[in-house]
């Protein structure tokens, strides 16, 4: 038995801005993302190789969340066209449309629930996977049980991948993005450091704490090392503040037990009546698995 937990703020993002033809709504409302969405979580369902059983989607509605408390810069909903962010709405109802189970992120984000799931049920499946390709995620890969899949680029993303692609540990993933920065979260990072220099780093000694005031006791190898540890020194409180941005949250309140997560199939009626309201006919005979409806 497998657990997918898919990022729908990413798979909105994907649709609405891939190659597919808008989508006008008999009502006049622009759902192209929603479409997409719904064609892309019907060709997952429906992956023979993906063998979904439980399976849940998570949405950040809104964008803001307890981060922005925290921090002034963090990422909010400026920017986004406004026509994608008037179907965060119509998305959840879609998704439910096709029998999924939703969690509608406010205070938190997506990815904190996928994270809960992830630590919350890892030891009760064969393997969960993540479906986002959102760095952040790596954080909650443990092994070969929970993994990452990026789907548009077909890879799936394990410890020993993540090691190899960026030279930590899931542990030691958030002192890494508090070093480098997160454009897409709106945390600036450490100011000369990069990629390489983070992972040397984080990769003997783990945790911005335990990171040696001294260059001279860093990894050989780092340039202007004595320039980066004085750096460091000044803006530790920055970087754990940032830090504590990119950690997930892994106790986020889903009320969902596993075995609310069991998708058994499209539920006719629910999803033939969405089609209609939306003018998506072209959809209405995708499912391959229905959950007839008494």
């Amino acid at each position: 038995m497998r657990l997918h937990v898919v990022d729908g703020t990413y798979e909105l993002f994907r649709a609405h801005f891939s190659k597919r033809p808008d989508h006008l709504a008999p009502d006049g409302r622009e759902l192209k993302a929603t479409v997409g969405l719904v064609a892309s979580m019907l060709a997952l369902l429906h992956d023979e190789e993906e063998r979904v059983s439980h399976v849940a989607v998570a949405f950040d509605n809104p964008i803001r969340s307890i981060r922005n408390d925290w921090f002034a810069g963090y990422k909010t909903d400026e920017g986004v066209p406004p026509e994608l962010l008037a179907q965060f709405d119509p998305a959840e109802e879609a998704a439910r449309a096709i029998g999924l189970v939703v969690w509608s992120m406010d205070r938190y984000e997506a990815d904190d629930a996928l994270a809960t799931a992830a630590s919350r049920w890892r030891d009760e499946v064969e393997q969960v996977r993540i479906l986002t390709p959102d760095k952040d995620l790596g954080q909650s890969i443990r092994g070969g049980r929970v993994v990452q899949i990026d789907r548009m680029r077909k890879l799936l993303i394990d410890e020993d991948e993540l090691l190899r692609r960026v030279g930590v540990a899931p542990a030691s993933l958030p002192d890494w993005l508090a070093l480098v920065g997160d454009t897409a979260d709106g945390i600036p990072g450490i100011p000369g450091f990069g990629r390489k220099t983070a992972s040397a780093l984080l990769g003997v000694h783990e945790h911005l704490e335990r990171i040696p005031p001294r260059a001279a006791q860093w990894p050989a190898g780092i340039r202007q090392a004595d320039r980066l540890a004085a750096t460091l020194a000044q803006q530790m409180p920055a970087a754990l503040l940032y830090r504590k941005l990119a950690t997930l949250i892994e106790d986020v309140p889903l009320v969902e037990t596993l075995a609310d997560l069991a998708w058994t199939g499209v539920p006719r009626v629910a999803f033939e009546a969405w089609c209609d309201r939306v003018g998506a006919g072209d959809l209405r005979e995708r499912p391959r698995r229905w959950l007839e409806q008494s």
